[in-house]
């Protein structure tokens, strides 16, 4: 017997008003570890078809209905004919999210040291000031000690308390603010005391702050604001992912919600992408974004 499905947030209540049902998946992710994977970008692809719409793509390409990989899919003789029908398949039903793992953790630092360090802040992103400090990444060993140190101090598996990683950090900051320019001011605004702050509240187990090195949570909040547009709302299908839990799912269900109007996140089911087709296709599109992100159209 299989193990039960992790995850998820089985919807609740009725809908205030018509329900868009997509189905999700990523391609490489590796979990906290953001520095140091062998795959420098996360790619997270939704898709809107029905099971029966889907299960006619897959004939359509001329593909098992069963899990199948991009890299196979990719190596194909036919790999042009084949790509091209998904993707005139998928037109208009179709999104891809991309995160670049170290300009996420950039983002990290901006909005934990910076910004107000909740699940608001995967709403929105600081974009310049994450801009700004990006600049500074052609400072060599100095970025690679700057990001090295955050990740460090504000891993929460294995979590040392107390102040070592937040004073390597700091000695981190100051190095890399040598650099100069827009970069060097966004540093100058990373105070001691926000530092120690945000340490504080990560050894408390300050469940209030997203999981910082956690970036499928941003990728689902982006998801979700693309399909949710014209206020609809919207339930999500999902491959199994350990790190949507429903504590974590439900905060950032509220921090969806504008004003006093209903969240557009609806819930979010697992499902096992062996047995949904939909979950098939939108886990080949993101493994073919990922792999080859100039064949997909410009957004």
């Amino acid at each position: 017997m299989p193990s039960p499905l992790q995850g998820g947030l089985p919807p609740t209540g009725t809908p205030a008003g018509p329900v868009l049902e997509i189905a999700c998946d990523e391609s490489g992710f590796s979990g906290a570890n953001l520095l140091r994977s062998t795959e420098p970008v996360i790619t997270h692809a939704s898709v809107d078809l029905s099971a029966a719409e889907a299960v006619e793509l897959i004939a359509a390409m001329r593909i098992s209905p069963v899990e199948v990989k991009s890299g196979w899919f990719l190596r194909r003789p036919d790999a042009p004919a084949a790509l091209d029908r998904l993707l005139t398949g998928l037109r208009g039903r179709a999104h891809v999210h991309r995160i670049d793992k170290e300009f996420f953790l950039v983002t990290q630092v901006v909005d934990l040291l910076l910004g107000e360090a909740s699940y608001r802040s995967l709403t929105r992103v600081h974009r310049s000031a994450a801009d700004d400090l990006y600049l500074a990444r052609d400072a060599g060993a100095d970025w690679t000690a700057f990001l090295d140190a955050f990740a460090g101090m504000v891993r929460t598996r294995r979590r040392v308390p107390g102040g070592p990683e937040a004073g390597r950090f700091l000695r981190a900051r100051d190095s890399l603010a040598r650099v100069g320019g827009p970069a060097a001011d966004v540093l100058g605004r990373i105070t001691e005391a926000r530092v120690a702050t945000i340490v504080a509240r990560l050894d408390d187990g300050d469940r209030s702050i997203p999981p910082p090195l956690e970036p499928m949570l941003r990728a689902l909040a982006d998801t979700i604001r693309h399909w949710s547009a014209g206020r609809r709302q919207v339930l999500v299908i999902h491959d199994e992912q350990s790190a949507l839990t429903a504590a974590r799912l439900a905060r950032l269900q509220r921090a969806l919600a504008v004003g006093d109007g209903p969240s557009p996140l609806v819930g979010l089911v697992m499902a096992d992408s062996r047995a949904d087709p939909r979950i098939q296709i939108a886990d080949l599109l993101a493994g073919v974004a990922r792999r080859r992100p100039e064949a997909l159209p410009a957004a």
